[in-house]
């Protein structure tokens, strides 16, 4: 029997009409912890001009977000279509479950900044419907990430990789004679202008009780809220880099998320009503 071969099709695509997004692994070392994080990719088809955001995780919160500040960043969004290239199918299964295309907060994404959506196959039966973020996650790894980055929070890798991104526009994409700033000029024009609306809303909303210390515990980590809270339930917005309780339709609390699990983020101000009627308590108090 005679095998056929997989050809390649040469990919040419016009300035503005499509992007490719991965998500994928990378570690850093995040106050003084090393961790296993997440690089949200897009990149612009005709110039290579790429956005790259660190997150905590690979949750559906964090996979929408990392849409919506890669827009803002690149001032609009594709006129065609995204190609989601490189997912491991086990990322997809936890940012947007196994009927990805139909996932409602995917489809409300897909509709606020109104591009199409281009699933390639895994593996090497996809490899010739990739553009050209395939390896983009390695190229960016190796030559800003190696050797392993330190940095206080998640907050400062990320204005390291900003800058990474517009130190990049000066390279050329092999094969191509001119730079990435160049054919990004051309290009950047012609993309669909962000909504008038706004920034699309990537969080998720939780309900979650809080406990007698005063203390949601949302994914696995606790958060303070005012004390007056105790016992009751609250609606949490679950951003992909922050977390808000509210009350009675009010945020009564804000908090960076925690990049660890099994941490506590107090705030003495929650406290603050309590202590005044227990004093006795502020000298070992942990917030």
């Amino acid at each position: 029997g005679i095998r056929a071969a997989v050809v390649a099709v040469p990919q040419t695509h016009g300035p503005a009409e499509e992007a490719e997004v991965d998500f994928g692994e990378f570690q850093a070392v995040i106050a003084g912890i090393v961790m296993r994080l997440w690089m949200f990719v897009m990149r612009l088809s005709h110039s290579g001009k790429a956005v790259h955001i660190a997150y905590a995780n690979q949750a559906q919160e964090s996979f929408l977000d990392g849409h919506v500040r890669a827009f803002e960043r690149l001032g609009g969004v594709p006129v065609g279509m995204i190609r989601y290239d490189n997912l491991k199918p086990a990322v997809i299964r936890v940012a947007l479950g196994r009927e990805r295309l139909e996932n409602p907060r995917f489809i409300a994404l897909r509709s606020h900044y109104g591009f199409d959506s281009f699933f390639c196959l895994p593996g090497i039966e996809g490899a010739h419907e990739k553009g050209g973020v395939e390896g983009e996650v390695g190229r960016f790894r190796r030559r800003h990430l190696v050797p392993v980055p330190h940095f206080e929070t998640l907050a400062e890798l990320n204005e390291y990789m900003a800058r990474a991104d517009a130190k990049d526009e000066d390279r050329y994409v092999t094969g191509r004679a001119e730079t990435v700033k160049v054919a990004a000029a051309r290009e950047l024009p012609g993309l669909r202008p962000l909504p008038e609306v706004g920034p699309f809303d990537a969080s998720a909303m939780l309900s979650c009780r809080v406990d007698a210390k005063a203390r949601i515990c949302v994914r696995q980590s606790h958060y303070s809220v005012p004390a007056r809270y105790a016992g009751r339930r609250l609606q949490v917005r679950l951003g992909a880099t922050t977390i808000t309780a509210i009350a009675d339709g009010k945020e009564v609390a804000t908090h960076v998320r925690s990049v660890h699990k099994n941490t506590e983020d107090l705030q003495l101000d929650h406290y603050l009503e309590t202590l005044t009627r227990k004093p006795g308590a502020l000298p070992g108090a942990t917030a």
